[in-house]
């Protein structure tokens, strides 16, 4: 055909010749192209399907023009098939659950460029007063002292960020979310699992200005509060109205960290946790859509549970900034009672026979022999305990009911072979009393000599029938050990913890047979002991932690208290709530592959 139209047109150039043929031959596809597209339409079936007659005439005039031009056609051809693709949306994943090998590491913009037009951004809402880059403030936001995970000196936020309202709260997370920058939450800090140290850098959320009680409805006995409120100031200030919140984990913890790990305290036995006290939440999702999971009837059927859901949840599918909490009327009467014991085995079957005896007690506590010496040698209390074994009941009801139920401890406890048993009898003696099982943890850190060292404190929980083996088989490892190693427990509700000390200093003479210290080259034996503690807690079908939270040092035991599929289908929600895993990543599920040897064998 090139040859016939040469011949008719000899005067015509090459180049003439050529685009005369190009011109045809695209005017030929054009039409049959056409033609498809409009069978196609018509069907609605295709990867175009849904695109009007116009929008498809459009992008064939592109691929058309494109082929006119050989020079430029691949590179046009595909530039305009990638944006059609664009403009397909992507398939739903199927699977109802997230395995770990499907997963892909997330990507967060953490470059200094992106993050110094981050903090610009902020001191536009908040005011530079209410944003901190001073290294003081970045260190102290990374980890704490307290802590069982030790923080790399990369795992630090870029700056800490001060909102005061729930709509900055939501303007914050917008802004990281469009420029995709990790967040971590942070209210009170006294969690103990690493679940605040910032493994993927970003911006700290200090939740400190918002602290407040905003509402009391003291005729519905709930109160709407802010997430950086302390729970003792809580307790003072409903004291002045004849109630009180009953969840009492350590000194210093706020709402919005205790929102987080889920977390109970001694009263979890007769009050039972923090599940059991939160009536709805207003949270910030990770996009900075504001949230509101209920409101304040004392039951609901509407819905899915978010409320629960985001109890426990560690920040990492929301930022907490309301509260909603059920109070209770403060008993009429309280006073505690303190027993000592031979043996550790002998105070856990006393707690054993209480709780089946049915006595209505407030509270129960454990504290082995270790522990009572290290409170006394912190000389943190009024008085000298006997270093044995104790527990510490409390009691609360009243006046009658009270006197009645330590009667009965009292007759339990001397059958069980307590060696002692004193009880409060006024006001100023039950804080003395109690004061002792408050300065657990403190009392430990106190023997600490320089800022090497460190305090590994850990917890699991365990049917309260297997309590006695569990306690007397850690007790016998940790001795084994050689550690300066301490237990407490809520041993009610049947948790109870383990304390390690790690200084970097020998062992004092006097602490070589009961407590025994230890340097960071032995930090592998303190992790061995704590693995062990955890497995023994699984085989007794337990928990790998009561109240302390997973965070990120027992993340990697889920599977196997729960299952592979179970933590899968954690990890889905996750992805749901927060696909660019930016809260507070890393923590309770892995969101990617560990390296080899990081986790430990079963």
């Amino acid at each position: 055909k090139e040859k016939e139209k040469a011949e008719v047109h000899p005067y015509k150039s090459f180049h003439a010749q050529l685009y005369e043929s190009t011109y045809e031959r695209v005017q030929r596809e054009r039409a049959e192209q056409e033609k498809f597209a409009q069978q196609r339409l018509a069907t609605g079936r295709g990867w175009y399907a849904g695109f009007t007659v116009e929008e498809w005439h459009l992008t064939n005039h592109v691929v058309l023009l494109s082929l006119a031009f050989s020079d430029t056609a691949l590179l046009a051809s595909s530039l305009t098939f990638y944006y059609l693709g664009t403009l397909r949306p992507r398939p739903i994943a199927e699977t109802s659950t997230l395995p770990l090998l499907s997963t892909e590491p997330p990507y967060h913009k953490t470059g200094k460029a992106n993050l110094e037009a981050a903090w610009a951004d902020f001191v536009d809402i908040l005011g530079e007063a209410n944003v901190s880059t001073a290294e003081a403030e970045l260190q102290y936001h990374s980890g704490s002292e307290w802590s069982s995970y030790t923080t790399s000196a990369k795992e630090k936020p870029f700056c800490i960020v001060l909102p005061s309202t729930t709509e900055e709260v939501s303007k914050i997370l917008k802004i990281c979310h469009r420029r995709q920058i990790p967040i971590t939450g942070y209210s009170g800090g006294t969690s103990l699992e690493g679940h605040f140290s910032p493994t993927r850098g970003g911006i700290c959320v200090d939740f400190r200005r918002m602290d407040k009680i905003l509402t009391l409805h003291k005729e519905d006995l709930d109160v709407v509060v802010q997430p950086a409120l302390g729970w003792e100031y809580l307790n003072e200030e409903l004291a002045k109205d004849g109630l009180f919140f009953p969840p009492d984990p350590g000194p210093g913890a706020q709402i919005g960290g205790m929102v987080g790990t889920g977390c109970s305290g001694t009263n979890a036995y007769r009050y039972g946790t923090m599940r059991d006290w939160v009536l709805s939440l207003t949270v910030v999702m990770a996009d900075g859509t504001v949230i509101k999971t209920r409101q304040r009837p004392r039951k609901s059927s509407a819905g899915y549970d978010l409320t629960r859901l985001f109890i426990g949840s560690e920040g990492t599918l929301g930022l907490v900034t309301e509260a909603t909490l059920k109070v209770t009327v403060k008993p009429k009467s309280e006073s505690v009672a303190v027993a000592s014991f031979p043996t550790v085995r002998e105070a856990a079957q006393c707690v054993a026979k209480v709780v089946g005896e049915g006595v209505p007690i407030a509270a129960i506590e454990v504290l082995d022999d270790v522990q009572m010496r290290c409170i006394n040698d912190a000389g943190s209390t009024s008085r000298q305990w006997k270093e044995m074994p104790t527990l510490f009941f409390k009691f609360a009801g009243t006046a009658s009911g009270v006197k009645e139920q330590i009667g009965q401890v009292q007759k339990l406890a001397k059958g069980n072979g307590s060696k002692s048993f004193d009880f409060a009898r006024n006001v100023e003696e039950t804080q003395e009393l109690w004061s002792a099982r408050k300065e657990a943890l403190w009392s430990v850190m106190a023997k600490r000599r320089d800022d090497g060292d460190h305090v590994w404190t850990t917890d699991v929980a365990v049917p309260i029938s297997r309590l006695p083996d569990i306690i007397e088989e850690t007790k016998e490892d940790m001795a084994k050990s050689g550690l300066l190693a301490t237990m407490v427990g809520h041993v009610g509700d049947g948790n109870f913890h383990g304390l390690f000390l790690t200084p970097n200093l020998p062992p004092l003479p006097s602490y070589v047979k009961s407590i025994i210290l230890f340097n960071d080259s032995e930090r592998k034996t303190a992790d061995a002991v704590v693995h062990r503690m955890v497995k023994r807690a699984v085989e007794m079908q337990g928990t790998v932690t009561g109240e302390h939270g997973v965070g990120l040092i027992k993340r990697d035991y889920l599977a196997h208290e729960l299952g592979e599929s179970t933590v899968d289908a954690m990890r889905k929600l996750k992805q749901a709530f927060d696909p660019l895993c930016i809260l507070n990543c890393d923590k309770i599920v892995r969101v990617e592959k560990p390296a080899p040897d990081e986790v430990k064998p079963w």
